[in-house]
């Protein structure tokens, strides 16, 4: 009789389940082209809940986003031989967000290390995601993400995770701009299931995106004396000629002519006074990849010669960012300007 009756009641949750799921389907509010299923709907009073809008899903610059953030991914968990191939699909249970923040922040979380039961896989998403929020809260994040978001694999509240992780530990990758979805919200009141369509930034600028809030002369300068940068940029030009003369070499752009970074590690060699051996970078740099490698090398050289770390991120510089490529150059005129 125990089991009839049980049997009886998931019959009815689940015929109350494809009814509602029916009713919303048929909402007047819904938005047509938007496939929304019968578990997406089943919600309590007052509750809601997010699902991507098809059309953005096919944007290029998410599609782009979400490449990033896999190959990011992927590169810091190679020792773990963790291979992600889908965000929503490797990401939900909480054993790739674990794996991730641990590298990340050199802290070892106590969780078990496989967890097959949906309970098991949202408690181990709970532990990891109490550590990010008590990471990032205190620097002003607002948390888009949760355990339930998560584990039903918004792929939103994902990314929206994985762009913070990225932000806060200043990831070595290049962000896509001003990506946004649209986002179809579900909200039940009064019994009655309504839908609007909401528009999320998921990055924005690459100078706000990598943290750089605090402001130094170079900003002043583009901001309230841009008159007088052609005086700075003309003081630079001067100041590497001078020993980029002694190859035969000569600079009219600094943005553009240190942008694969080729010119910064010769820089360096005839600032310090040695040769960099040709197999330490790439003399003809085709992709971006082989930029970044040789500015960051540059900036191995200028650290080995006492310098501080640049502020700016070798990919700033390879992305033709003026005010990055003034700083690393500025820094070398201060140190290096009464060197014959």
């Amino acid at each position: 009789m125990a089991g009839l009756l049980c049997g009886t009641k998931r019959k009815k949750q689940v015929s109350d389940l494809h009814e509602e799921g029916k009713n919303a389907i048929n909402a007047p509010m819904l938005l047509s082209g938007t496939d929304i299923h019968p578990e997406d709907t089943l919600l309590e009073e007052n509750a809601e809940r997010l699902m991507l809008d098809p059309t953005s899903r096919e944007n290029l610059k998410f599609k782009d986003l979400l490449k990033v953030l896999i190959d990011w991914i992927n590169s810091e968990l190679e020792e773990e031989r963790i291979i992600v191939k889908d965000l929503e699909e490797d990401c939900y249970d909480g054993q790739v967000l674990q794996k991730l923040f641990e590298k990340l922040s050199g802290r070892k979380l106590n969780v078990a290390e496989v967890t097959q039961s949906e309970i098991g896989q949202k408690q181990k998403l709970q532990t990891v995601l109490e550590a990010v929020n008590d990471l990032l809260r205190p620097h002003g994040w607002t948390i888009e993400w949760s355990v339930d978001s998560i584990h039903s694999k918004n792929l939103v509240a994902i990314v929206y995770l994985l762009v913070a992780l990225a932000m806060h530990f200043q990831a070595p990758i290049r962000l896509p701009e001003h990506v946004s979805v649209q986002v179809v919200v579900v909200k039940k009141r009064e019994g009655i299931l309504q839908t609007a369509l909401v528009t999320k930034e998921l990055t924005s600028t690459t100078e706000m995106m990598m943290g750089r809030f605090e402001r130094d002369a170079f900003d002043t300068l583009l901001d309230h004396a841009p008159d007088k940068l052609n005086v700075v940029k003309t003081s630079l030009i001067t100041f590497v000629n001078k020993h980029l003369n002694k190859l035969n070499l000569e600079v009219t752009e600094l943005e553009s002519q240190f942008a694969d970074g080729v010119y910064l590690i010769l820089l360096m060699g005839l600032l310090e006074d040695y040769f960099v051996p040709l197999y330490n970078f790439f003399l003809t740099p085709e992709s971006f990849e082989q930029k970044v490698h040789n500015v960051a090398f540059a900036f191995e050289l200028m650290q080995d010669g006492g310098l501080k770390k640049p502020k700016a991120r070798p990919e700033d510089v390879v992305n033709l960012n003026l005010k990055s490529t003034l700083r690393v150059l500025y820094n070398l005129f201060t140190n290096y300007k009464n060197t014959e």
